[in-house]
C-alpha cells in the first residue's frame, strides 16, 4: 500500500533516475548479435548519412552530412545494444562517449530496407520545453530493396489503456491520450501512487509495431521505446531511459523491457475525438 504520510505532490521527494534503475531491468529482452559484422549506411531525405560499422558488442560509425544539415561531420565508436524486435526489425540503442548527453536509438528494418533514428540529448529545461529533447529521421538503408510504408507518425495507439510490467516490483500503466500527451501511474514499485502527464511521440514502424517516446517534465529523463502491439493479451517492448541522476550533472543511460496488456479502449464520438 502506499504511505500517506508522503505528499506525493510534492515533486522534490520523487526518485530519482539513478533510483529506478536496479532491477527496473529484470523483463529486458536477450541481445542480439545478428548485426555483428554489418555495415548499414543509412540516408536520410537530406542525403545525409551515417554508416555504422557493428562488431561484437561496439559499432563505429561516420556521420556526413547532406545538402542542408547544418551538423558538422564526425565519426566516432560506441558500445551497442541490439534486440530482435521481429523478422528482420532490430531496435539498437548506443550512448556517444564523445558526447555524453547524447544517445542514439536505431530501428533498422533490414527486411524492407527503412529506419528510423532517434537522438535524444539533454539540454537545460525552460518554459514549454523539457530537459531531454527528441529528434526523429526516418532514413533509407543503402543497397537494401525498399519496401513497405515509411515510418511516420501516428495516432494509433490514442485511447488505449496498456499494463506493463518491467520486473517483479516495477508495474506502470499508460493512457495515451492525444498526439502530444499520455499519462502514467505507477502501480508497483518504489514510485507507486505516483503519476503525471508528459510529452509524448508515436511512429509506426510496421503494422501493430510502434516507436512510442516520452519526455518527463519533473525528472530530467525521456525515453524511446519499440513496441509489438499485435497481440493485445501479449504486448512486449524494448526501450531506454536517458536523463540525469539526483545531483543533475551527471548522464544516467540504460536499457529495459516490459511485457504489457491492453487493458481497456476509450472510443471518443468523432467530434470531440483528440486523434482528429
Amino acid at each position: 500500500m502506499t504511505d500517506t504520510t508522503v505528499n506525493l505532490s510534492d515533486t522534490s521527494n520523487w526518485l530519482p533516475l539513478d533510483g529506478l534503475a536496479p532491477g527496473f531491468d529484470a523483463n529486458k529482452s536477450d541481445l542480439s548479435p545478428d548485426l555483428a559484422g554489418a555495415e548499414v549506411t543509412l540516408i536520410d531525405e537530406r542525403g545525409t548519412s551515417i554508416t555504422h560499422h557493428f562488431a561484437e558488442d561496439t559499432v563505429a560509425w561516420e556521420y556526413r552530412p547532406g545538402t542542408g544539415d547544418p551538423t558538422e561531420a564526425s565519426e566516432g565508436t560506441d558500445s551497442y545494444e541490439a534486440i530482435l524486435v521481429d523478422s528482420g526489425l532490430y531496435y539498437v540503442q548506443f550512448h556517444h562517449t564523445h558526447l555524453p548527453r547524447e544517445a542514439v536509438s536505431l530501428v533498422l528494418d533490414l527486411d524492407n530496407g527503412r529506419a528510423l533514428s532517434i537522438l535524444s540529448i539533454i539540454g537545460e529545461a525552460s518554459a514549454g520545453q523539457t530537459a531531454v529533447q527528441q529528434k526523429f529521421v526516418p532514413a533509407l538503408i543503402s543497397g537494401v530493396e525498399t519496401g513497405g510504408a515509411e515510418p511516420t507518425p501516428t495516432t494509433d495507439l490514442i485511447g488505449r489503456r496498456v499494463l506493463w510490467v518491467y520486473s517483479s516490483e516495477h508495474a506502470y500503466e499508460h493512457v495515451y491520450l492525444s498526439p502530444q500527451w499520455y499519462t502514467w501511474q505507477c502501480l508497483a514499485g518504489p514510485e507507486r501512487g505516483l503519476a503525471d502527464t508528459d510529452e509524448n511521440t508515436v511512429y509506426q514502424i510496421r503494422p501493430g509495431i510502434y516507436v512510442f517516446a516520452w519526455r518527463e517534465k519533473v525528472i530530467p529523463c525521456g525515453s524511446v521505446t519499440i513496441a509489438d502491439h499485435r497481440n493485445a493479451r501479449s504486448i512486449r517492448s524494448h526501450g531506454v531511459l536517458f536523463g540525469l541522476d539526483e545531483t543533475g550533472e551527471t548522464p544516467v543511460h540504460f536499457t529495459f523491457g516490459a511485457f504489457g496488456r491492453l487493458i481497456s479502449t476509450t472510443v471518443h464520438p468523432d467530434r470531440y475525438d483528440p486523434a482528429s
